[in-house]
């Protein structure tokens, strides 16, 4: 909210003049400006002792709010279980950040891309009675946003957790002994190095491509008679038999802009000061969006799930967590530069 301001000007014949000048002499009004002056209104008219009494005042009260009404957490913990064999764990929302290099003890270079953790808290329980049926789930959100981007219906929801307004709100199916209760906060610390993970985010869109660069098709020959048709697709055969083109048939169309999941990505170090994720290879989305992350569901790599940080990692019981957690065949910076024999 900002405060207006009228900065009246005055006009005597063809030449304006300000208040202070006019109090001489009759003037004719023309009118006013508007100027924004502060960006709040109510300390306009107080002395400098009362407007740091108005924002400690706000401050005790606002905090009051969130930790003592708002805020969940203020109640006792929810129980918490061990991990077993078979429990599936929440995910995470993390940023795109973008791609760099990493090297391996043995000089092998590989390609990592980097996602942040951003805000990132439980919003909701969802038993199963209200989600599926089979199974319960947790409502998670990421990236704090403006509360004008956002529903009513969803500000209550996240006044009930006790957490600002998201940008990217999504579900993870849960284990019965993996609850956590609303309002905890996740941190990248919640996946550990060597460990496989699935992201899913949308792909970039491309608009309306053809077939050679959706379908990755040949294409005609440049010449032997070919006049246009160089990167069309050829006949569809039907033929007179089935007379008609099967449905998924690839043809040109539009490309991208839409969800992808990237399997089995291995992670090789997690930042746990700015809460950064080092993840094996690409993963869909442009740089800065918004993805999921969770534990990979291939069978083959469920042997790296043993006994992670179980429901999550929580800050206040595993305070001395080294700042960088590598994998055990990545190389360290800090050491000599590498050399080949």
């Amino acid at each position: 909210m900002a405060a207006w301001s009228c900065r009246f000007l005055l006009q005597r014949g063809t030449r304006l003049i300000s208040l202070r000048a006019a109090a001489e002499s009759p003037v004719q009004l023309v009118g006013c400006v508007r100027t924004v002056k502060t960006t709040t209104w109510f300390d306009e008219h107080l002395t400098e002792d009362n407007q740091k009494y108005m924002r400690k005042s706000l401050a005790e009260e606002y905090r009051r709010q969130t930790a003592e009404k708002l805020n969940p957490l203020k109640d006792e913990p929810w129980q918490r279980h061990e991990w077993t064999e078979g429990s599936r764990r929440v995910g995470l929302v993390a940023v795109k950040l973008g791609m760099a290099p990493i090297w391996t003890t043995t000089g092998e270079r590989h390609v990592v891309t980097m996602l942040q953790v951003q805000d990132c808290h439980v919003i909701k329980y969802l038993p199963k009675e209200e989600y599926d049926g089979c199974t319960a789930a947790l409502i998670v959100g990421g990236k704090n946003v403006s509360p004008f981007y956002r529903s009513e219906s969803e500000l209550e929801m996240f006044r009930n957790a006790g957490v600002p307004p998201k940008q990217k709100v999504t579900t993870f199916k849960v284990s019965d002994n993996a609850l956590i209760k609303p309002g905890t906060p996740l941190y990248a610390a919640h996946f550990r190095p060597g460990q496989y993970v699935d992201v899913t985010a949308k792909s970039i869109g491309k608009g309306f491509q053809g077939v050679m660069k959706r379908w990755g098709f040949k294409g005609q020959p440049a010449t032997h008679g070919q006049t246009k048709t160089h990167r069309r697709p050829g006949a569809s055969g039907p033929g007179g038999d089935p007379a008609k083109v099967f449905k998924g048939k690839k043809m040109p169309g539009k490309m991208g802009n839409t969800y992808i999941t990237a399997h089995g990505l291995k992670i090789w170090r997690v930042n746990t000061k700015h809460n950064v994720l080092y993840v094996h290879g690409s993963v869909p989305g442009h740089r800065n969006c918004l993805l999921k992350v969770r534990d990979t569901a291939l069978p083959t790599r469920s042997s790296t799930l043993l006994n992670p940080p179980f429901p999550t990692y929580f800050s206040e019981e595993e305070a001395d967590l080294d700042e960088d957690l590598y994998d055990d065949n990545l190389f360290f910076h800090t050491e000599p530069s590498l050399t080949l024999t």
